[in-house]
């Protein structure tokens, strides 16, 4: 059945921008429809169900950020997705203000045209997926309600609509007034962990620990007063493990039971906060980068300085070594700069990299790091390796890796950088090894299995998550792995993780037989024992250097 179109409002005080915007989401094969004043625009929310309000945060009667307060404030439009575009520089508080003003995202002129269908393209598509959830949500709700009156009458109807419950995925209970379980779905049991069996009689909100975004009081009241109440809830699983679902409750007058349905959206969470943390820590790259561009210019005219100053007749032997180590710092200063430049600028193409002096580029940057938690670092380059690939993401893997082992010494410690020249035991490739090693506090066993899934980490609130997981798939692009062990002696422990990256310059995919990535954890588990044995670094010689 194909899907009806999904109505796209673009309001700009300018015919020209409405005609190049209409260009751009054309491929989308949505309904774009046009305003050219805010007026225009409100008249045409009131008569049209919108998915997108794309609009200029500059407009001559009323401005973007106006406009969607107005929006906002009508029920109908608080869940619509609103895309500013903006052709100055907004500063911190205009974007917090467009937030507040119920902004979803902003996009700068000019417009890069795949970006900006892009992103529409998906608040679209979650439009789609949300009005087909709502009308298969009422319909779940409407024949639960029926079978709940039908509970009164017999039990055999009882079973026969528990058989209906049992086919939907989300968590769906039944409990009576004061909270006690009557109905436990297999949609309950998988999310929660508990039986049927163990569950029916229990206190709901007891069970799970419930925390309630207002006081429970006021849910009950509004249930009570509505017949309905939805909102997202914390509760807990049998394990101990923290969810946030978004529930749905309805009262059932007759039978005096309130049905809950649940369904979990921690991980939804998650992603969303881990992308506003990736856009930060985006922007604020870019603001390093452009003050260490505007520092390199006065910086070459003070090292000229400088050198005229250090040749300078009038000056004595120790006013010249003073004007000597000036200018050694200043080179230093702008080695850091440079190397600031290089992190923010991708090459387009693939290009040559000395994987050593990519390390020490890594390892000076951390250098405040290393000094704040008393950590020694040594290194370890038995050959000078060149891959081929981009500079930028190669960085971030090693980053990534070498912040985590700082992370792990917070006492201080030993940090080891190796770089030999193997040969990969399963493709028989010859490539530069790296070992980053720490002596810190070791991975525990509970988290060997899940260290590289996204959104998984062992940091508790500091973490995302996200950095080994993204590592992993760097690596995989230029057909590399990367491995770990942890090895625990006489109270001591050392950690190594190991990246091999083939040194041909071929940059590709590993396909498995349906096509896919391999999966790395499959081929750590089944192979990883023989990969350390070739590379020497789980020998005992070598753990017993490492522990020292």
């Amino acid at each position: 059945m194909t899907a009806d179109k999904i109505n796209i409002l673009m309001v700009d005080d300018q015919p020209a921008k409405l005609l190049s915007y209409e260009v751009i989401l054309a491929g989308l094969g949505e309904n774009l429809i046009k305003a050219h004043s805010a007026s225009d625009a409100l008249n045409i929310l009131l008569k049209t169900d919108i998915a997108v309000v794309l609009m200029d945060v500059s407009m001559p009667d009323v401005d973007g950020f106006e406009l969607a307060d107005v929006i906002r404030q009508h029920p109908r439009f608080q869940k619509t997705a609103i895309i500013f575009i903006s052709g100055v520089h907004l500063a911190d508080s205009d974007k917090i203000q467009g937030y507040r003003s119920g902004a979803v995202d902003y996009i700068s002129v000019p417009v890069i045209p795949e970006v900006l269908r892009a992103k529409v393209a998906v608040f679209v598509e979650l439009h789609r997926k949300t009005r087909m959830l709502e009308k298969l949500n009422v319909e779940l709700e409407r024949r639960v309600e029926e079978r709940t009156e039908e509970l009164q009458q017999s039990e055999a109807r009882f079973r026969t609509q528990a058989n209906l419950l049992e086919l939907a995925s989300e968590a769906i209970i039944v409990r009576g007034l004061e909270g006690e379980i009557q109905f436990w779905n297999a949609g309950a049991e998988s999310l929660y962990g508990w039986t049927r069996e163990e569950a029916i009689g229990k206190k709901l909100h007891v069970m799970l620990n419930t925390v309630f975004p207002i006081s429970r009081d006021d849910v009950e009241r509004a249930l009570a007063e509505n017949g309905s109440w939805r909102g997202n809830l914390v509760q807990q699983t049998r394990s101990g493990r923290e969810i946030v679902l978004a529930c749905r409750k309805t009262l059932n007058r007759e039978s005096n039971t309130v049905l809950e349905v649940s369904r979990d959206i921690t991980v939804q969470l998650k992603a969303e906060d881990a992308l506003r943390e990736s856009e930060k820590l985006a922007a604020m790259g870019r603001v390093a980068g452009i003050i260490a561009h505007e520092i390199n210019n006065p910086l070459a005219a003070i090292t000229n300085i400088f050198y005229l100053l250090r040749n300078h007749p009038s000056l004595n032997d120790e006013a010249r070594s003073y004007a000597d180590a000036a200018e050694q710092e200043l080179v230093r200063v702008s080695h850091i700069t440079r190397q600031t430049l290089s992190f923010y600028r991708e090459s387009k193409q693939p290009t040559p990299v000395r994987v050593h002096e990519l390390l020490d580029d890594v390892a000076e940057l951390q250098n405040r790091a290393f000094q704040v938690n008393k950590i020694q670092l040594r290194k370890k380059y038995s050959s000078a390796s060149n891959v081929t690939g981009f500079p930028v993401e190669l960085r971030q893997v090693f980053l990534n890796l070498i912040a985590n082992a700082i992370q792990a010494m917070p006492g201080g410690g030993t940090l080891r950088l190796h770089v030999h020249e193997a040969t990969d035991w399963l493709t028989k490739r010859r490539g530069p090894a790296i070992s980053v090693i720490d002596t810190g506090t070791g991975i525990k066993p509970e988290d060997v299995r899940r260290l590289f899934e996204p959104f998984y980490s062992t940091k508790a609130a500091k973490g995302t998550g996200l950095g080994l997981w993204i590592s992993k798939g760097i690596l995989q692009k230029y057909s590399g792995r990367i491995s770990y062990r942890s090895f625990r002696r006489d109270g001591k422990c050392v950690t190594c993780f190991r990246v091999f990256i083939p040194g041909n310059g071929t940059l590709n995919l590993v396909p498995d037989e349906d096509g896919g990535v391999a999966s790395l954890g499959q081929e750590l588990t089944n192979n990883g024992n023989e990969e350390w044995k070739a590379s020497g670094d789980s020998n005992p010689a070598m753990q017993s250097t490492l522990l020292r």
